[in-house]
């Protein structure tokens, strides 16, 4: 059963992370272009100047954040963001979306239209010192994510409704030969978001639209589903001080008035405690 972790309500959340380090939560409104958390108990933010949507953890006071013109560090104590590298800041149009750190301490973010221009977007991987473009004419990007034994990368492009699967170099994490068809969910009509993979290498993909967050093993094969009391869940994260917490944010894009206001809580976040257990988060190495 999942319960509101935090009340405030995003126009496009995105993002959970939790700082093993820590022990905190920080997510995005990728809309409101904040950085949120809750720490001992009190809600924080950040306000920033452009979109930002994904982070990683470099260390205790530091995240690698993803914003639409590069990747920062940021300094959580003194708010001071320095940019890493350059992300599409040429592309007014462009904004970057989902991200994840690599079990190598690279990280991965996807970019995509402002207004989700059909294959305006790409998918990348920044690691020691290089930002190299992985997939291009992506429209929506999303489901970044990685095995627990380092063998393949997941992503999708939400518009085609597929989940892939691409094998990684066990030395560097760069992909090798071609990705295939993980999850194809065309069938169902399921619009794969964000994804995280747990401890025994499921995967576990919010389903933009559904009110749920669905768990595949490494078949393919569905587990089990659950539910959110939002209608478009966007992206999961596991945390908790035992990693058996399932977070997920959600968003109001796209929903009327009417609907927001027959359901408040579309936007918050929430908690799923015990559904699973998860890994923790790979740091950033800069």
């Amino acid at each position: 059963m999942s319960e509101v972790f935090d009340d405030r309500p995003c126009h496009l959340g995105e993002g959970p992370l939790w700082h093993p380090g820590r022990q905190q939560l920080f997510w995005f409104d990728i809309i409101g272009k904040q950085l949120m958390t809750r720490e001992n108990g009190t809600a924080k933010s950040w306000q920033f100047d452009e979109h930002v949507s994904a982070a990683g953890w470099i260390d205790l006071e530091t995240l690698l954040v993803a914003s639409e013109t590069g990747l920062w560090r940021f300094g959580l104590k003194t708010g001071q963001k320095d940019r890493v590298v350059a992300l599409e800041a040429e592309q007014t149009d462009t904004r970057s979306n989902d991200g994840r750190a690599d079990p190598w301490g690279g990280f991965w973010i996807g970019t995509m239209g402002k207004q989700a221009e059909p294959g305006a977007g790409s998918i990348y991987r920044y690691w020691r010192g290089e930002l190299r473009r992985l997939v291009p004419d992506v429209t929506i990007s999303n489901a970044i994510c990685f095995a627990v034994d380092k063998s393949c990368a997941f992503f999708c492009d939400t518009a085609k409704k597929q989940v892939m699967r691409w094998p990684l170099n066990q030395q560097t994490g760069w992909p090798e030969g071609e990705s295939q068809v993980f999850l194809d969910l065309r069938a169902d009509g399921l619009n794969p978001d964000g994804a995280v993979v747990d401890a025994e290498g499921n995967i576990w993909i919010a389903q933009w639209g559904a009110s749920r967050v669905a768990a595949y093993d490494t078949s393919g094969r569905f587990l089990k589903a659950v539910s959110i009391p939002a209608r478009h869940t966007s992206c999961p994260g596991f945390g908790g001080e035992d990693l058996t917490t399932l977070f997920c944010t959600t968003a109001r894009e796209g929903l009327s008035a009417d609907e927001i206001k027959m359901n408040p809580s579309n936007g918050v976040t929430f908690a799923a405690p015990s559904v699973g257990k998860g890994q923790a988060e790979h740091r950033v190495i800069l």
